[in-house]
């Protein structure tokens, strides 16, 4: 079993404009769509519509429109109830796929909800193989919120403690890799300019997002840097190039043939969900990020936030290639 954990889900409201997006002006939706949020709620939506089994854990009352979605959708969820209702994000997409979010703050949970949801997700992830600490982290959060989650779920392991894997930014991602070996992350999924803000924190040369996106074998040797510093993999998403696989042992680069994308909201969480499915059936690394970017790929061919399952991707239009690391 696989467990998420977002402290900080969301009601994503995706709303689709019929040309670009004109700043003051007055225009019309082609349509809208709504869908629980969230990235560790999309990484077990997309879980679930694959037929793997996984647990969502977050805060939320039992009526609130997050949990109704989950429920609708056959998502497994334990949440922790509090009395605020959960954020809304709202993502303008334009035709081709260019999205603008607008992502509210969300409610502020003070220390004992923040120590009740660690315990939550520490008694929810007994048995599990993977955990993924994914998203922003609701106001009032300590940084490094992801770190000391990690070490708890690592010292209170009965017996192999879970993979872990973090998704998040800002600060919240580079707090992760502060909390010492038993802290550290299994595996970092971050985006371009993600991986460049953690490459320079591990002493790479200071290099944009752009930049790395343009060049994989940058991005590669980038995310080696952070390897280096204790992660035990890096699954760097590069958009429309692709995305790198990092790990001490090798490096790769995984491209897909161009997809008419509708909408990228979730396509990274999608991607994410692919590495964990092939690793959940035993694939080698490489096969592993193959599926990465097939998900990744089809989530950006389809509306909205919605997910893939993975009889709608395409792995073997998915090529490898082998990558230095320095």
């Amino acid at each position: 079993m696989i467990v998420t954990f977002t402290a900080n889900p969301s009601l994503d409201r995706t709303v689709a404009l019929p040309g670009p997006l004109e700043r003051g002006e007055v225009q019309r939706a082609v349509s809208v769509r709504q869908e629980s949020g969230g990235k560790g709620v999309n990484v077990s939506r997309a879980l679930v519509a694959s037929g793997l089994e996984s647990l969502a854990v977050l805060p939320g009352a039992d009526s609130d429109p997050v949990l109704a979605g989950l429920r609708e959708h056959a998502v497994p969820f334990v949440p922790l109830p509090i009395d605020e209702p959960l954020r809304t994000n709202v993502a303008l997409t334009e035709p081709g796929g260019v999205t603008t979010k607008i992502n509210e703050p969300g409610p502020a949970l003070d220390e004992n909800q923040q120590e009740a949801l660690i315990k939550l997700l520490v008694e929810s992830s007994r048995g599990a193989t993977w955990v993924v600490l994914a998203g922003s982290l609701p106001p009032g959060f300590p940084s490094d919120f992801y770190a000391t989650a990690a070490r708890r779920l690592r010292s209170s392991a009965d017996g192999t403690a879970p993979r872990i894997a973090v998704d998040s930014s800002g600060l919240p991602l580079a707090a992760a890799l502060t909390g010492g070996p038993e802290g550290m992350p299994d595996l970092l999924k971050p985006n371009a300019e993600e991986l460049a803000e953690l490459a320079a924190a591990a002493g790479f040369p200071p290099a944009s997002g752009d930049e790395l996106e343009a060049d994989p074998a940058a991005a590669a040797a980038a995310a080696a840097a952070v390897v280096r510093s204790g992660v035990g993999a890096v699954l760097a998403t590069l958009g429309s190039k692709g995305a790198v696989l990092v790990t001490a042992d090798g490096a790769w680069l995984a491209t897909h043939p161009p997809v008419a994308a509708v909408s990228t909201v979730g396509a990274g969480d999608s991607a994410l969900a692919g590495y964990l499915l092939a690793h959940g059936r035993g694939a080698a690394p490489a096969d592993c990020l193959r599926q990465a970017v097939a998900h990744g790929a089809a989530a950006a061919s389809l509306p909205g936030s919605t997910v893939p399952a993975v009889n709608q991707t395409t792995p073997d239009a998915v090529t490898i290639t082998a990558l230095r690391k320095d």
